[in-house]
């Protein structure tokens, strides 16, 4: 490809841009510079496809890298007709200067070419009127030109060019061309358009003429006019495909010839859990029925119909009966039997013995025993330690002793040179010492190397505190309410409580009302430990003044009403809620199903407002 200039790349550049944009989508400044930098480097197809592969994947780099150049074939083409048009008009002008220049250095006594043309080639008149016009030659002979202008090459084509002349002006005078050829003479208006019923172009006498068609040349129009004629052949296709589909049964399937595109179908959530649970309530009712029947047989129960319909009712009376169904083992008959004022008992059933139920295992209880570790001491460590390098060492020595491994360099430093080596030191001093900082730098090396090794990661680090922070909470958790006097308006405070308990990895939730904002954390006993200090030490409640519900000025404060510990978690990540009216905070409290805790804070509220009244 080849060069080029500045101005040619920036009258491009705007179809660049345009190609840029249908390629990716989005216009793009970085593609648009690399693509016009190669085009003013003039780099070839090839290179261009790897310059914008850095920016693209390949198969766009290559698709845009086609319609760039296709621009510039297109630019290039209509560049080339404009200056062949404009180098026509140049010899055009340069031939009529130089015909003007011709006439000035002609002689005066001759007669000029056309007077020429006119005496030795009037039409002979016949009887076919043959217009010979058109066909006369001018002859550019010595008779219209200077002899002293004319070489000898110029002088034999005139004279062959008068030769010519001379044998068409013989024919024609003979008449053997009078019959053979009939040229109309044409006028210098155009021909008038005729059209017939059908809208077809036509002569004077009827027959049909075929107009001339400019064909495209440029790339451009070649690919607008294959498109026309693909949508007009597609149009036509299917066109017949309906011309043919008209006389299909409907009631017969027919498979599309293109497939269609088939939808994502999503369940509903909770559609398999409902599922599931419908499975495990079939199977329990099941097991709940053998259970019936089989007790009913042991019992002597004729029909177990009314049990099952006793043990499947959810119904709740407040009724309490004389004596519980289990307790009908030790009835003489039924309840209705009595022995005097009381119900008749089989004595003989009752004995003096207590049976226990079955001790369970607690839920917060850990499945495997936890053992207290024990601490060792400094000095216990210490002997420790140089206990396990002796015996590590041993085993080394034996090693060696045995061969299995070569025995070690002498470990030399600068002060025990003299002292290690003796006369080895004495010979080559220079060399012995650069061996020696060699030695120390390498044994400094892999220091170094091992304590790199056991270096932690930036993400073993952070994972190792975050393990330090989280606790263990499958087995209960720790639960602290606090109820605070107001702390609607305390944007530092509220981001301290909300910060602290989601960098403790802690569960909860805020409630804030009028009269009675409630704090509820959960998490493990360290987490609870260092959030009870925020909350009631490091957190200086009293520095704000709020209203109490007389609407009197006292200091805030923060009291913590309850702590202990449940099977798990009811909460999530740590938020707030406003609660303008009490039911509202009661059914947010009741919705997680630990309404208690608003109980519980509600009214140490209420009662501390009490007492500050009778105060």
């Amino acid at each position: 490809m080849s060069y080029l200039s500045r101005r040619d790349v920036d009258s491009l550049k705007p179809s660049v841009d345009k190609v840029v944009y249908k390629t990716l989508g989005s216009s793009d400044s970085a593609v648009l510079r690399v693509a016009l930098d190669c085009l003013s480097g003039g780099y070839d197809k090839r290179k261009t496809i790897d310059k914008l592969s850095s920016y693209l994947d390949s198969r766009k780099a290559g698709k845009l890298a086609d319609k760039i150049f296709d621009i510039v074939e297109d630019y290039r083409s209509s560049h080339r007709s404009k200056k062949r048009s404009h180098d026509d008009d140049k010899d055009r002008d340069s031939k009529r200067s130089r015909g003007e220049k011709d006439k000035e250095f002609s002689s005066p006594k001759t007669k000029p070419p056309e007077e020429k043309e006119k005496k030795s080639f009037e039409p002979p008149s016949n009887k076919n009127n043959v217009s010979i016009a058109n066909l006369s030659i001018p002859a550019p002979t010595m008779y219209g030109i200077p002899q002293g202008l004319l070489n000898r090459g110029d002088a034999d084509k005139a004279r062959k060019i008068a030769q010519l002349q001379a044998q068409i002006k013989t024919k024609l005078n003979s008449g053997i061309l009078g019959n053979a050829i009939q040229i109309p003479i044409q006028p210098n208006k155009p021909a008038p358009l005729i059209l017939d019923e059908d809208g077809k172009t036509i002569d004077k006498s009827g027959k049909a003429i075929q107009l001339t068609h400019v064909a495209p040349t440029l790339k451009a129009n070649m690919r607008a006019l294959k498109r026309e004629q693909s949508r007009a052949g597609g149009s036509e296709k299917q066109h017949e495909e309906n011309s043919e589909t008209k006389f299909v049964d409907p009631r017969i399937g027919v498979k599309p010839a293109i497939r269609t595109k088939r939808a994502l179908r999503f369940h509903e959530p909770g559609k398999f859990q409902q599922l599931a649970e419908r499975l495990r309530m079939k199977a329990q009712l099941e097991k709940l029925q053998n259970e019936i029947s089989q007790i009913a047989k042991k019992t002597g129960i004729s029909s177990a119909t009314k049990l099952a319909l006793i043990a499947k009712s959810e119904g709740h009376t407040d009724e309490i009966p004389q004596m519980e169904w289990w307790d009908s083992v030790i009835l003489v008959d039924n309840l209705d039997t009595m022995d005097g004022d009381k119900i008749a008992l089989k004595e003989s059933a009752i004995n003096t013995l207590v049976e226990h139920p079955t001790q369970m295992r607690c839920p917060t209880d850990p499945i495997k025993p936890v053992y207290m570790p024990v601490f060792l001491t400094k000095k216990e460590r210490k002997k420790l330690r140089r206990q396990n390098r002796r015996e590590m060492w041993k085993e080394e020595q034996e090693k060696i002793r045995l061969g299995l491994e070569p025995p070690p360099e002498p470990k030399l430093r600068i002060s025990n040179l003299m002292r290690a080596l003796g006369t080895e030191a004495v010979q080559d001093p220079t060399k012995i010492e650069a061996h020696v900082r060699e030695q120390m730098a390498k044994r400094q090396k892999a220091h170094e190397d091992a304590n790199a090794a056991r270096k932690l990661t930036a993400e073993q680090k952070r994972e190792k505190k975050i393990k330090k922070l989280k606790e263990d909470t499958s087995l209960g958790t720790n639960v602290s309410v606090y109820r605070i006097g107001d702390l609607h308006d305390l944007a530092s405070k509220k981001f301290k409580v909300e910060t602290n308990a989601k960098q403790l990895f802690m569960t909860g939730m805020v409630v804030l009302y009028p009269d009675c904002c409630v704090v509820v954390v959960e998490g493990g006993p360290k987490q609870q430990k260092k959030y009870k200090r925020l909350m009631l030490s490091r957190i200086k409640w009293e520095e704000d003044m709020v209203k109490d519900p007389d609407g009197r000025d006292v200091p805030n404060r923060c009291v913590l009403v309850w702590e202990g510990t449940t099977k798990q978690r009811n909460f999530g990540e740590m938020k707030f809620k406003v609660c303008p009216t009490e039911k509202l905070a009661r059914e947010h409290f009741k919705k997680h199903k630990v309404e208690h805790y608003w109980d519980l804070a509600y009214s140490g509220a209420v009662l501390e407002q009490a007492n500050d009244a009778v105060e």
